[in-house]
């Protein structure tokens, strides 16, 4: 008997270790099978999140108050005239050239025109005549008035003559407005100066023949008058409330780099192009000194009035699809939302938008191909609310 009781322990020592290292196999398959599950969660999580684009985004930029706008513009004279000739005829001479300045009535040129005064002459033959007529006609028909009274003649004959001499008349007054008018266009053989300014073209020369009452061909001379000029440019209707008419501008132009000249606005056209969208305003810029030109390109920088700036975007955050023109933003739930939009104006690589956007929107700074509104995204530098969620529901 006491040689039984070391195996009896044994045995059961044997149990033992038997049942521990099943527990220890159990244990061991248990937590390989949950390994196993979180990897495979973790990879679904990570596919899922890989099918979700990344964009990135950015708040539309709005200008300041009191912000400015730069547009194209051209220089013009306040006065402005192309001389042409009145009578025809040949150039007898001209006394000034291209930047001659003159003074009002000054003598431009003399037109040669014989043809003229020809007319001239046989026109105050025709009125001598035709008064001559008229004397006789009333020497006649006082003669006639004084024998009336005895008979030697009827009353009809009275009034014949009577008639004969309105005529005669008139005929008189036809021949001097004739005279009138011919000695009037032999003025205009003088070819002056409208008002005080510069000649800025001369088109002619001693001999040219000259057509009277032009205006289909070159003019003679133009004069400018350059003390005063106006500054047309054609302002995009987005801008039109934002521009008020006395507010002031700074002109450039290229030939005075780091210049710039106050101008002020004058009027605008009251009326928006059909063909370009834009309405065309007048500024008047002083040029006393004459270091302006007219005719010249110039960069007009108008000032905004208050909150009329619109926003502006990258140029690559528009899209165009059978809808028209849009942009996608991302809304409070990392979804894509596309608005319809209008252009203001097109600066290259900004855009600016009239209508469809407001400061607060989020816009997709360069949009997915493919994708549409209401897919999920993620925003570049930081998590979507969508796996925020869902990370806090996997944690509880």
């Amino acid at each position: 008997m006491p040689s039984e009781q070391p195996k009896h322990v044994s045995v059961r020592k044997l149990r033992i270790a038997g049942l521990l290292a099943g527990v220890v196999i159990v244990l061991v398959v248990v937590f390989g099978i949950v390994a196993r599950d979180n990897s495979d969660a973790k990879l679904r999580a990570w596919t899922d999140a890989q099918a979700v684009p990344t964009v990135a985004v950015a708040k539309p930029n709005s200008k300041p108050v009191g912000a400015t706008i730069t547009l194209p513009g051209r220089l013009e004279a306040y006065s402005r005239a192309p001389i042409y000739a009145r009578v025809s005829g040949y150039l007898k001479t001209w006394n000034v050239d291209i930047g001659a300045k003159v003074k009002s009535s000054d003598l431009l040129a003399e037109i040669e025109a014989p043809d003229l005064d020809q007319q001239l002459l046989q026109a105050r033959a025709d009125l001598a005549n035709a008064q001559a007529a008229a004397k006789l006609s009333a020497a006649t028909l006082k003669r006639r008035q004084t024998l009336l009274s005895s008979n030697f003649v009827s009353q009809q004959e009275i009034d014949e003559r009577s008639a004969d001499l309105a005529s005669k008349e008139a005929q008189v007054k036809a021949m001097q407005a004739n005279v009138d008018r011919l000695q009037a266009l032999t003025g205009y053989k003088r070819v002056e100066a409208p008002f005080d300014g510069i000649v800025i073209e001369r088109n002619t020369d001693v001999g040219a023949l000259i057509n009277g009452g032009g205006g289909s061909g070159p003019a003679m001379f133009v004069i400018a008058d350059m003390q005063k000029l106006r500054v047309y440019v054609s302002v995009p209707q987005s801008y039109l409330a934002a521009i008020r008419t006395g507010s002031e501008a700074n002109i450039s132009v290229p030939e005075y780099p780091g210049r710039t000249f106050r101008a002020t606005v004058e009027t605008s056209a009251q009326a928006v192009d059909i063909s370009t969208g834009t309405t065309r305003m007048q500024l008047a810029l002083d040029n006393s000194s004459g270091e302006l030109r007219p005719g010249a390109f110039a960069n007009v920088q108008l000032k905004l009035s208050g909150d009329a700036a619109p926003l502006s975007i990258p140029a690559g955050a528009l899209v165009f699809n059978k809808s028209g023109l849009s942009v996608a933003t991302v809304d409070d739930s990392d979804r894509i939302r596309f608005k319809a939009v209008t252009i203001a104006r097109d600066l290259g690589r900004e855009i600016e938008i009239a209508t469809g956007l407001s400061a607060q929107d989020t816009i997709v700074v360069t949009p997915l191909d493919g994708i549409v509104d209401g897919d999920q995204v993620r925003v570049a530098g930081r998590e979507s609310k969508g796996n925020v969620e869902k990370k806090t529901s996997d944690a509880q």
